[in-house]
């Protein structure tokens, strides 16, 4: 029985696992918006919510438990300065799963998770063309 075991195993090692989680972390951090299937993101998103809410704090400390998830410098930036000055009023939830569906492939279930308030960009390319008139 798995009683008071926490977390989900995704049909992975724990290595792997973590690997995997860290770096899809990683990815949400920097691109603030990821396409993957919805247990993956269940699992993402907890962690994710505290690596936000180390950075408000700020410290040497919470910075470095962010730096022993975090892979990229880049992302390490962005959190520390961008991300922490978004999200410093709100006491939580800064990630939104939407889910999309199921993929073709083999029947998984997707979903989109992103950080909550980030300033929609259009596609290159897609601008809004002005009324002629």
């Amino acid at each position: 029985m798995r009683h008071l075991k926490a977390g989900r195993r995704l049909s992975r090692t724990t290595e792997h696992r973590q690997a995997m989680v860290r770096n899809l972390i990683t990815s949400l951090l920097e691109q603030e918006r990821v396409e993957t299937t919805r247990a993956k993101a269940k699992e993402a998103r907890r962690l994710a919510e505290a690596i936000i809410t180390l950075a408000k704090r700020g410290d040497l400390h919470a910075r470095r438990q962010v730096l022993a998830v975090i892979r990229t410098k880049k992302a390490h930036l962005k959190l520390f300065g961008e991300l922490k000055e978004r999200y410093q009023d709100r006491p939580g939830g800064y990630t939104r799963m939407v889910p999309l569906g199921v993929r073709r492939g083999d029947g998984a279930p997707l979903s989109i998770l992103e950080l909550v308030g980030r300033p929609e960009q259009l596609p290159k390319g897609k601008k809004k063309k002005a009324a002629a008139g």
